[in-house]
Order: structure tokens, then C-alpha cells, then sequence
């Protein structure tokens, strides 16, 4: 326990100290409706408690997972198929990348058009931020495994599965979770985009009302709640991965 709030302490500190120059600095510009103080932001989270905690946050939530979900399946699908076969490879490999190029802010609204305010429009927006990061680490960590190794298995008489399973898989594994570190936070933008540009619920869709309303601590209350969850998640995530890979090495 003692090791752990040493290893935390400076992060701790260097939040606190951000704070409080906030703090200072949104006092000094007393305009609270473009800058309001980490107080205030607290203020309102708490005064907004009941519609942020029982309806926007688990809109949200649902948005996240079902995104992350379908973007873990595309994703380690598409890595696995490419590193079975080079030719794949090549062909989507250029298509993942390109995909990445297109402006979400510009495509968002059509995924509005075409599937309506209903939740798999801001799906498709999660999905098409997250699957890139799950596709191209994990694909890089099968292509870390040891070829000697897998030529080792092979004098064994060891089959491709078998390489797969006992090589690439381990190898893999410190890859995949630093793909889903990557992906939570990616996976809660994209919904939050997603909701920003088009619904009627989620903490995205919260924050914009509360801006045409002039409202500054209302738009930060349910960033800072969004920034909290992925915080929590990536934490849980990272002592999984300590639990499961073990042979990384001290984190």
C-alpha cells in the first residue's frame, strides 16, 4: 500500500498543483460561464447529481461498451487475418490506416442521417476511432512472437495452432492490453462526440445543452465525470494486466 501512494504521489501532486493554478486563473478571469473554477465544477456535478448519474452517464456507458465491444471484435479479427496471410496484409492494412483520415466531426452528422438519434449512430463513431489502436498493437504483437521459436515448435511437430496458442498469444498479450488502455479513453470520446453531435441523452449530449445556456460549469461537470470513468477503467484494466503478464516485468 505504501508503495503504491509513493508511486502515485508525484502525479498527485502535479494534479494539485494544476488545480490550483485553475483555480487561481479562473478566479482572476471571473467570467465562470467560459472558465468556471474546479469548485464550481464540483458544485454543479454534485447539484446535477440525479440526471448525470441515472440517465446521461449509463447512455453514455451503453454507447461505450457496445462501440468497444464491436471494436474489439473487428479489430482482433483484422489482426489475426493479416498476420495469417501477408496478402491480406496488403490489402487492408492502406484501408485501416485511410480509415483514420476521415474527420469524425464531418462524417458524425451522417451517421445521424442515416441511423437517426438512436443509439448505433454514435456507435458506428466509437467504433471508427477505436478499432484502429486494437488493430495495428495487436497485429504488431503477433509480429513480435519469435520466429525461431516457431520453427522450434515446428521440428516438434507442432501444429500452426499450436504456435499460435503457446508463441503468439503470450507474446501478444502485453500488446492487446496496452491496445485496450489505449481504446477506453478513445471509446468514451467517440461516444461523447458521437452524442455532442446528435441525441437525446449521454454526458456529450448534457454538456451541449448546458452550453447554450452559457452554462461553463454545466459543460465541465460531465467532462470531468467522462474523464473520471476512464480513468477508473484504464486503472482496472492496468492491475488485470499486472494479474495476467506477469513476466513484462515491474510497471
Amino acid at each position: 500500500m505504501k508503495k503504491a501512494c509513493k508511486h502515485d504521489l508525484p502525479a498527485l501532486v502535479f494534479l494539485f498543483a494544476l488545480l490550483m493554478l485553475w483555480q487561481l486563473g479562473a478566479m482572476r478571469m471571473d467570467a465562470a460561464y467560459i472558465l468556471p473554477t474546479p469548485l464550481q465544477i464540483l458544485q454543479k456535478l454534485w447539484e446535477l447529481r440525479e440526471p448525470l448519474f441515472t440517465v446521461h452517464l449509463p447512455a453514455t456507458m451503453l454507447v461505450t461498451l457496445v462501440g468497444l465491444a464491436i471494436s474489439l471484435a473487428l479489430g482482433l479479427g483484422l489482426a489475426v487475418l493479416m498476420d495469417a496471410r501477408p496478402f491480406f496484409q496488403k490489402a487492408i492494412y492502406p484501408v485501416v490506416v485511410a480509415s483514420q483520415t476521415i474527420p469524425t466531426t464531418a462524417i458524425a452528422p451522417l451517421f445521424v442521417l442515416w441511423f437517426g438519434y438512436e443509439i448505433w449512430s454514435k456507435v458506428l463513431v466509437t467504433v471508427l476511432i477505436t478499432f484502429f489502436p486494437i488493430t495495428i498493437t495487436v497485429y504488431d504483437g503477433l509480429q513480435s512472437a519469435k520466429l525461431e521459436m516457431a520453427e522450434l515448435l515446428l521440428t516438434y511437430g507442432a501444429s500452426k495452432r499450436d504456435i499460435f496458442l503457446k508463441i503468439k498469444v503470450p507474446c501478444t498479450l502485453p500488446y492487446f492490453f496496452s491496445a485496450i488502455k489505449m481504446a477506453i479513453p478513445m471509446s468514451i470520446i467517440g461516444a461523447a462526440i458521437g452524442e455532442w453531435l446528435g441525441a437525446q441523452s449521454g454526458l456529450g449530449y448534457f454538456s451541449r445543452r448546458m452550453m447554450t445556456q452559457l452554462d461553463g460549469a454545466g459543460v465541465f461537470a460531465p467532462i470531468v465525470l467522462l474523464s473520471a470513468v476512464a480513468m477508473l477503467a484504464v486503472a482496472l484494466v492496468a492491475t488485470l494486466e499486472k494479474k495476467l503478464v506477469r513476466w513484462r516485468g515491474e510497471f
